[in-house]
């Protein structure tokens, strides 16, 4: 998959390469690395772990101490350490181990790292990346299974993305850790041993705040980003097969800023939309998607904009429940052939 979404051929004269989305934030921060001596890689067990999700594999060995540093259990810490050294120059990666453990450093995400470029006005900036996972389906109890995107994407200053195949994880990470502002890297655990096409040039980046078409339809618009863009994308195909409905998937890709053009001129074409995320849907990212999609295309709606997420409740580990809680592929089919069946 290229940056746009598009699906390329690996050939040697190419330099496209099958890895999976691990290997893609592997191969980002390596290539970042060997670029720029001030980015380093701090976390709980980044080291001589290789990472709690074998993301780091290596780099210890590679780079030395000094650039891939384990710490104490103290988010708090560590991510405020971040932005001390992103403020001094460097240019640090901040590891947590999921994305619910981040709320124990809320305090210097929100506070501090998305308010310094303004507070200073531009004379100090914080050129700090977080890396974290996020995502349920793995019976991880409901305080480690929730999908923050919203509350931080809902901050001023904190630039916010969230890949959704490797071709995009190498190059939103590589354009994160080039970036003069705080941007948090949401990744998936689900998506972590998923293969695609990767290019590898060291060049080549994912441009923040570009949504991308993954896959063109003319029937439904289904707006999604994450792991909710990787169902979409499975649902869509199995309505094409099925029942010859042509989904269009939108995977917003960044959440902030925000591509909103890119959605509604998917919404003008097709003329329906549905709204996908993993978070709970009040107050969450589909809620804002949908409040710009009306204002955006009013007139070019011919029925009301559908959104699902997660059910609003603490995930249950019981796996019938959990599945049940989940924005499934049977719950985004349905919740397709709805909103088609509005619009007819």
């Amino acid at each position: 998959m290229s940056a746009s979404g598009v699906a390329t051929t690996p050939t040697a004269s190419t330099g496209v390469e099958t890895m999976t989305y691990r290997e893609a934030l592997r191969l980002a921060m390596r290539q970042e690395m060997e670029r720029d001596e001030r980015v380093f890689v701090m976390g709980e067990e980044v080291g001589l772990f290789d990472g709690s999700y074998k993301v780091t594999a290596g780099l210890m060995d590679e780079f030395g101490p000094d650039r891939v540093r384990d710490t104490p259990i103290s988010e708090e810490g560590f991510v405020g350490a971040g932005v001390g050294a992103a403020m001094l120059g460097e240019r640090p990666i901040v590891e947590i181990m999921t994305l619910n453990f981040l709320l124990v450093a809320m305090d210097q995400v929100v506070n501090h790292a998305a308010k310094i470029g303004a507070m200073f006005g531009g004379e100090v900036r914080c050129p700090l990346v977080i890396r974290t996972p996020n995502g349920a389906g793995n019976q991880l109890t409901a305080q480690h299974s929730q999908s923050f995107d919203g509350w931080f994407a809902g901050t001023p200053g904190l630039k916010v993305v969230a890949p959704a195949n490797p071709a995009d994880a190498k190059g939103l990470l590589k354009a994160a850790i080039r970036d003069d502002d705080p941007v948090l890297v949401i990744e998936n655990l689900p998506i972590y041993k998923e293969k695609g096409y990767v290019d590898v040039d060291a060049e080549l980046l994912t441009p923040i705040g570009r949504a991308a078409v993954a896959r063109e339809g003319g029937d439904l618009t289904v707006v999604a980003h994450s792991f909710a863009t990787v169902r979409a994308l499975k649902v869509a195909e199995k309505l094409a097969a099925e029942r010859g409905v042509s989904l269009e998937v939108v995977d917003l890709r960044s959440l902030r800023p925000l591509d909103v053009e890119t959605v509604a001129k998917s919404v003008a074409k097709t003329n329906r939309v549905l709204c996908v995320e993993e978070g709970w849907p009040s107050y969450g990212v589909t809620a804002e998607i949908a409040a710009r999609i009306q204002y955006a295309c009013f007139d070019d709606l011919d029925a009301p904009v559908e959104r699902i997420g997660m059910a609003e409740v603490p995930l249950p580990y019981a796996k019938e429940l959990e599945l049940a809680a989940m924005p499934t592929e049977d719950r985004i089919e349905r919740a397709a052939l709805q909103v088609l069946e509005l619009a007819a």
